[in-house]
């Protein structure tokens, strides 16, 4: 779907279009102003995705959170959120990062699950992740 739109054959109400990025309305959009970043070329996961175009992905984003704030949509914070798989909610597979404008109160939840770790456990884990460069 995505590649569809970068090439045109599909609209998308454009935010942003560079040679790398283009940025768009979400069509189910979390809130009023939801966008989706997301890089030209295709790539279905953050394994793909080439590092030069993941780190034009979180300025732009940035920039777009202020927009959304400087801008008469209503916003009393933002998420910006990537989901790298089926696991983690990802449903089309072409990586995008959304920036989604929240409010207080809105409905949209991101917490479910979380549970206190031990240290023991933490240091474990930063253990592992170090090992792996």
């Amino acid at each position: 779907m995505f590649c569809a739109i970068v090439s045109g054959a599909m609209p998308a109400s454009v935010v942003h279009e560079d040679e790398d990025l283009i940025a768009f309305c979400d069509l189910m959009p979390i809130n009023r102003g939801h966008v989706l970043v997301v890089p030209k070329r295709h790539a279905t996961n953050l394994a793909e995705l080439p590092e030069e175009t993941g780190a034009l992905m979180f300025p732009l984003a940035q920039r777009l959170a202020a927009r959304i704030r400087d801008s008469a949509l209503p916003a009393d914070g933002i998420n910006l959120i990537l989901a790298d798989g089926r696991a983690a909610g990802q449903t089309v597979f072409h990586v995008h990062l959304h920036v989604i404008p929240r409010m207080v109160n809105d409905g949209f939840a991101l917490h479910g699950g979380a549970r206190e770790a031990t240290r023991s456990d933490l240091d474990q884990v930063a253990g592992l992740l170090r090992a792996n460069p």
